[in-house]
């Protein structure tokens, strides 16, 4: 290589540009300093995808390793922040009165964006909630799975497959809903009627068969067991209440879930030959042209006619498909395939 083109580069490199802060600004320092910055992002997107890829695959510790993403992704920018401006010749020492005026100015400015991000490292210590738990906000109608927490917003992902982007600070200022806190379910009720005159027994018997039979139902411990309570004796007929404890990735789906439950009743209803109660509205005719009763009826061109008889229940009848039921099996905690087109 020609010596003077090397003079002449090395002479390009270390040519000052300005002065800042007392340091003398150079070509060479910024170029490093580019490079030591576009390091650091690039490191840090293989630390956060590998750690992403753990996560998925694990069962436990989820929240954990999605804890050390985000402390990982973090710490190296800052490293590479402070490493590019010690490369670019700047003493940050010197820089001390520069940053606090700084700091007050984005403090004043910028003061959404600090809260935000002091908000989210706060959910991932407190672990209230975390990344995979239900919540439901209610004054906004948001209601779905914590997929990521960032350091402005969490995004959250409802059962149709669309993601909302909530402030951190939202979660902490407000209340919040956790249906599945600590990785737990919980128990819900699933309203229904019968008409009076039924059997409460065979009601309830065949109910909680149908409820203790469908997979998206907890085996039953001492603490947790299905059960149907008779709430309340309504217009039509006598209301019931089915109490059971859902598995985790059904109560994911509220919504599903509790249609697939109610097809499950009416199925078991049916089966077991017990009468929904129709919309009906009884009137008497006490007198009508000096006549009562039956006499009445007959004045007015209206026999007697045999009392309503509960409904049988098919021979041989098929189980009916429950798509509620296949939408509340389906695993809830993965993500759709990105679209590539």
């Amino acid at each position: 290589m020609n010596p003077i083109t090397t003079f002449d580069l090395s002479k390009f490199e270390h040519s000052s540009l300005t002065r800042f802060a007392g340091a003398n600004i150079t070509v060479g320092g910024l170029v490093s300093a580019a490079v030591i910055l576009a390091g650091a992002f690039v490191l840090s997107w293989i630390v956060t995808r590998a750690l992403r890829r753990v996560r998925e695959r694990s069962d436990r510790s989820r929240q954990v390793v999605y804890l050390l993403e985000r402390l990982a992704s973090y710490g190296i920018i800052v490293f590479g922040v402070i490493s590019a401006l010690s490369a670019a010749g700047l003493n940050l020492s010197s820089l001390a009165v520069f940053a606090g005026a700084l700091g007050i100015g984005v403090g004043l400015g910028l003061q959404g964006v600090v809260k935000e991000f002091v908000s989210g490292l706060f959910l991932i210590f407190d672990r209230m909630v975390s990344v995979g738990d239900y919540i439901e906000i209610e004054d906004i109608g948001i209601r779905g799975a914590i997929m990521e927490i960032g350091p402005r917003a969490l995004r959250v992902r409802t059962n149709d497959n669309v993601n909302v982007l909530v402030p951190n600070s939202r979660l902490i200022e407000q209340p919040v809903t956790n249906w599945t806190l600590k990785g737990d379910t919980r128990r819900i009720h699933v309203p229904f009627s019968v008409a009076y005159g039924a059997d409460r027994g065979k009601v309830r018997d065949a109910v909680l068969a149908a409820a203790r039979a469908s997979p998206f139902t907890l085996p039953e411990t001492e603490a947790r067991k299905s059960q149907v309570w008779l709430v309340s004796f309504g217009d039509k007929g006598l209301d019931f209440e089915l109490l059971v404890w859902p598995t985790r990735d059904a109560v994911k789906r509220p919504a599903a879930m509790h249609a697939a439950y109610t097809w499950l009743v009416a199925d078991a209803l049916d089966e077991a030959g017990i009468e929904v109660p129709l919309p009906q509205t009884d009137l008497r005719i006490r007198s009508a042209f000096g006549l009562e009763g039956d006499d009445a009826l007959r004045r007015l061109g209206y026999g007697k006619g045999p009392a309503p008889r509960a409904a049988a229940p098919a021979a041989g009848r098929a189980p009916s498909a429950n798509d509620a039921a296949e939408d509340v099996i389906r695993p809830a905690d993965i993500e759709p395939p990105a679209d590539n087109a």
